[in-house]
């Protein structure tokens, strides 16, 4: 089973980009998407049945053009689920899963927290969030939680972690909070199998930061314990340039053994 996820900063956008032909080409049998911008009614959705994705489940913001997340698959879901229940997280859509024969994929978009108020509202929601998930994997314990999380997690995971220490994304805090999800009962897939700093999903636009690969890890591919056993690679796919972050991939196998 292959799953990427792509936070695609604006799904039309990312179309414009030559998305489809990336997707075509990559043959995830599911992908997560984040930060759509869009609602169902704005989208093509004949394109993503052409593409290989006949089964699409969009979850946007009720605010347009913000936020959102959706999950495309190849196969049909066992069944699908959009948002947590927690009202202010559900009003931005920031989490939809689907469950396919014993394992649960969940496409997650922490939110940002580029001001005090927004940083108040991101420690909200990873607090809730980490209950959110103590709760369902007693219930869904082969959990695979793809996304945007905002958080680099250790000084391996960013290009400049000495000028970034006060920056939401890289403040002890949320380290903290990621370390302690991991603790949990989590593994970070990427890290599983790769050691070495200088790998990144995200970088700004500005003063090409990109080209000189001064980026964040901000987007994780997390594994519930039980799944570590069919974890065969995590890797970052960096030369897709369809957004400001690039896509992550996941393979398990071995689930049914």
């Amino acid at each position: 089973m292959k799953i990427a996820s792509y936070n695609v900063n604006g799904i039309r956008a990312a179309i414009r980009k030559g998305f489809l032909d990336w997707l075509v080409s990559t043959e995830p049998d599911v992908i997560c998407l984040q930060e759509i911008k869009a609602q169902e009614d704005q989208l093509d959705l004949s394109l993503f049945d052409a593409a290989g994705y006949p089964y699409h489940y969009w979850f946007p913001a009720e605010k347009k053009g913000y936020s959102g997340v959706a999950i495309l698959s190849r196969q049909k879901p066992d069944q699908v689920v959009k948002g947590t229940g927690i009202s202010y997280m559900d009003e931005e859509g920031r989490n939809i899963r689907a469950d396919f024969q014993g394992v649960s994929v969940m496409s997650l978009y922490v939110p940002s927290g580029t001001n005090i108020a927004r940083l108040d509202r991101k420690l909200q929601y990873m607090d809730d969030f980490q209950n959110y998930i103590d709760a369902l994997k007693r219930e869904k314990p082969n959990l695979v939680i793809c996304g945007d999380y905002n958080i680099c997690h250790r000084p391996i995971d960013i290009h400049d972690p000495v000028r970034n220490k006060n920056v939401s994304g890289f403040l002890p805090v949320e380290r903290e909070w990621i370390g302690n999800f991991l603790d949990s009962g989590f593994i970070d897939s990427f890290r599983h199998f790769n050691p070495d700093p200088h790998h990144y999903t995200w970088w700004t636009y500005r003063a090409g930061a990109r080209s000189r690969n001064k980026g964040w890890r901000l987007d994780y591919g997390m594994v519930s314990k039980p799944l570590e056993r069919a974890l065969e690679r995590s890797v970052i796919l960096s030369g897709a340039v369809h957004s400001d972050h690039c896509p992550i991939l996941l393979e398990l196998n071995g689930l049914n053994s």
